[in-house]
């Protein structure tokens, strides 16, 4: 049974800095892509940043390119988010994905498997 579990999340001011953790287990973690996205209530879930197998390759959207980082240790079966700079349009629900395969995918429909999600408040 595939489990993702995060943490990190909480409430922080506008330009504080959070790192964000996801711990896998149940699969082979060096053979799936992973990424992070957020949701607010009432919003689409979107996508916040992914990386292949290795790390090698990490996709970013324009709001968050330049302040966040993904990266991921296969060894430790983590896959974490930098998140420097934070903005209060930053504030929602952030879940850790994994993926079936080793490629990355923009659309939360390429993931198969999911946390529960960390909440991340930045106040102004």
């Amino acid at each position: 049974q595939v489990r993702l579990v995060e943490s990190g999340g909480g409430l922080v001011q506008a330009g504080d800095s959070l790192k964000l953790s996801c711990a896998a287990s149940g699969l082979t973690f060096s053979m799936n892509a992973m990424g992070w996205f957020r949701q607010d209530p009432g919003k689409e879930r979107e996508f916040v940043a992914v990386t292949n197998w290795s790390g090698g390759s990490t996709l970013y959207p324009d709001s968050v390119k330049g302040r966040f980082t993904i990266s991921r240790d296969n060894a430790k079966n983590t896959v974490y988010l930098q998140m420097n700079s934070l903005k209060p349009e930053d504030t929602a629900i952030y879940y850790c994905a994994g993926r079936r395969g080793m490629a990355v995918s923009r659309s939360p429909q390429g993931y198969a498997y999911w946390g529960q999600g960390t909440q991340v408040t930045v106040s102004s």
